[in-house]
């Protein structure tokens, strides 16, 4: 027990610049508190002592603002960062190194018994307000963004971003894996609320490729044009340089170029 509370503490001095001393993290930090009586009512919960592991669970509800299921399994280095209105249900399942930030909500969509939870492999972050709702696995090292909603699988090493939640890939050399083990925060940098300023938005990705269709489909009908002017004289030539849409047409078509390409160089560097 004690071993477990001086590796949460060390969790939070890796991934909270704010943590001064280990006086500060024991009386000051919710999740820290939040986590200690978790523990102990999970062993509570494990000896049949379910009443007295739920009326654990709710005192520490009311004095920390976190609602922990003495059933939920939590492994090694947790850490919940700020905490207000964290929700992890009966059967759900994190692993090590995992952090929660507040409004996070690890719950299920079925009134079934059984497992309706899900299962946070070891190095997961989620970001603020983000809902996590079903019994599937989000895979290790991934990460899902503030308000997020993900209700399938999320692969390894993905961030989920967005309601419903699109996935964006992103490689992680697998040298890297045991390191992070040790030390996560240290060996591939933490990245608070799961946000990252180099990944680009799929939806505008998608929007800037679908304009560069429809640009290139505008150059070949123009073509098409030429050539069936130029094999029958009877064929009325279209004007091609009448602009087939109107100026308010144009202003938006020119906003969304405009931001999709202003993406796409964030993404870049």
């Amino acid at each position: 027990m004690l071993k477990q509370l001086k590796e949460d503490i060390q969790a939070v001095f890796a991934r909270d610049p704010a943590a001064r001393n280990t006086l500060e993290v024991l009386t000051t930090y919710p999740g820290i508190h939040a986590l200690i009586m978790h523990r102990m009512a999970h062993e509570l919960w494990k000896k049949d002592c379910k009443g007295s592991a739920r009326l654990l669970s709710s005192f520490s509800r009311f004095t920390t603002g976190i609602e922990i299921h003495p059933g939920a399994k939590i492994g090694r280095r947790f850490f919940i960062d700020h905490g207000m209105g964290v929700v992890i249900g009966e059967t759900a399942e994190i692993g090590d190194d995992v952090t929660l930030y507040h409004g996070v909500t690890l719950g299920g969509t079925t009134w079934n018994k059984g497992k309706r939870h899900p299962t946070l492999e070891d190095g997961v972050i989620i970001g603020a307000g983000a809902k996590i709702l079903g019994p599937f696995t989000v895979g290790k090292g991934a990460k899902v963004g503030s308000n997020a909603v993900v209700t399938k699988a999320v692969p390894a090493g993905t961030t989920a971003v967005g309601n419903p939640a699109r996935y964006i890939s992103k490689y992680l050399p697998k040298d890297q894996d045991e390191a992070r083990r040790r030390d996560y925060a240290e060996s591939i940098g933490f990245q608070a609320y799961a946000a990252t300023q180099d990944q680009s938005d799929p939806m505008l990705e998608g929007m800037r490729i679908l304009l560069d269709r429809i640009q290139n489909n505008e150059k070949r009908m123009n073509t098409l044009c030429q050539r069936l002017s130029l094999l029958d004289p009877t064929f009325k030539k279209q004007q091609l340089n009448e602009q087939p849409y109107s100026e308010e047409e144009l202003k938006i078509i020119e906003d969304v170029r405009r931001e999709c390409e202003a993406q796409s160089s964030q993404s870049k560097p």
